[in-house]
């Protein structure tokens, strides 16, 4: 997967526009991804990401980053040894494409605030 852009409510991915959060497996986009609480993401947000067990889980916390990781997933993430990066999103799609080859990296974008 490659992440052509990413501007405020919009990502590409492998040409194909997004206008709702994404979640990036290393086969697939889960472009259609929803969370229990809307800038505060918890573990049953991710259960498929969790099944995919992935070296890495990168977070886009929006644009100016306001979505936040709640602590429990933090520790829920480190207990089972998946490694976390948060970042903006603005951000977060450049650190993905430059890790995506070298490790085995999930991605959930949040593509608003």
């Amino acid at each position: 997967m490659l992440i052509n852009s990413y501007h405020f409510g919009s990502i590409v991915i492998n040409g194909n526009r997004y206008s709702s959060d994404v979640i990036i497996y290393p086969d697939r986009v889960d472009g259609n991804w929803w969370r229990k609480q809307g800038h505060q993401l918890h573990i049953e947000d991710l259960k498929g990401v969790f099944e995919e067990r992935p070296e890495v889980l990168l977070v886009g916390t929006g644009s100016p980053g306001l979505m936040s990781v709640s602590p429990e997933t933090e520790d829920y993430l480190e207990a089972h040894g998946i490694g976390l990066i948060v970042e903006p999103t603005d951000k977060a799609w450049k650190t993905y494409n430059q890790i995506k080859n070298t490790r085995n990296v999930i991605a959930a974008f949040h593509l608003t605030c």
